[in-house]
Formats: C-alpha cells, structure tokens, sequence
C-alpha cells in the first residue's frame, strides 16, 4: 500500500510544537510532506514564501521531509500528490472538535483520505503560533518556542 502522508498547517511561523509532531511522523512514514497553506484568509505575518523558507530551514538535512505551499482545498492539493493520509496535531478536546469536523468533510470530498492525530509532547501542548506571534510582537524571548532561524525571523519582523 502506497502511504503519501501531508502534515499541513499555515505555519506562521513553525513553532517547536510541529517540529515535534513532523519529526515523530517522519519516524513513522518513508516520506512527510509539509504542506504550507497559502491561507488568504488569514491575516498571515509572514508571506507564503517566507513560511516556506522557513520551515525548509527547520529542516534542512531531513531527507524524508519535504516541504512544498499550496492554495486552495487541501483536499486538492491531496490529490495532486497522491496523499492519503493527513497528519494533524491535537492539544486540545476544542482541537478535537475543529478537527472532527473537518476530517469528516476531507472524506467526503476525498473518500480516500484518512486523518491521523497525534497529540504533542506535553512540553508543548500549550504552544501555538498565534502565542508565539504575540509574545514576540511584545518583545518576549521565543527561543523555546521556535527554532533560532525562525526566532530571527520574527524578530526581524
């Protein structure tokens, strides 16, 4: 059976928490594709294209990690790549619910996707990057949160 597996998110910016849940499925999948949302919806700090140098510094040297942007459903963007599985991290019962109801919509556009979640490490079940974003913008120290490049980054901001 042939396993694509898509971690996706927006990343803006990665934090240490998907480090954490993208190095773990790299230990359980040949091959982890990083997919960067596009998310015009969003208010994003960073542009596509930095969030994908990003996460590509993040991992550089990691030959099963591929990190690759998209626009648009990512249930076409699965396809495109032949994926069939998508990882997503839950921190919470209300990251539970949001990401119930999306995989439940994910099969009914694409039967053949399946949803696997994975909890984070306890050191970062409080982690996202909108805490992230706002402990930066108030000139709070980062450097647990994300990795250095990304910590310059935000400070570059």
């Amino acid at each position: 059976m042939n396993t694509n597996v898509i971690y996706p998110g927006t990343f803006d910016p990665i934090t240490n928490g998907h480090v954490d849940i993208i190095k773990r499925a790299s230990k359980m999948f040949h091959k982890v594709t990083v997919a960067v949302a596009e998310s015009p919806r969003k208010n994003t700090l960073f542009t596509l294209d930095e969030r994908i140098d990003m996460v590509q510094e993040v991992f550089k040297g990691h030959s099963n990690i591929v990190v690759k942007g998209f626009s648009g459903l990512l249930v076409e963007f699965a396809k495109a790549e032949n994926a069939n599985i998508l990882i997503r991290g839950l921190r919470t019962t209300i990251d539970f619910e949001y990401e119930l109801g999306l995989s439940t919509m994910y099969q009914k556009l694409m039967p053949e996707i399946e949803s696997l979640f994975l909890p984070p490490n306890e050191k970062y079940a409080f982690l996202s990057s909108t805490i992230v974003r706002e402990v930066a913008l108030h000139g709070g120290d980062v450097a647990d949160f994300v990795h250095p490049y990304v910590a310059k980054q935000l400070q570059n901001k």
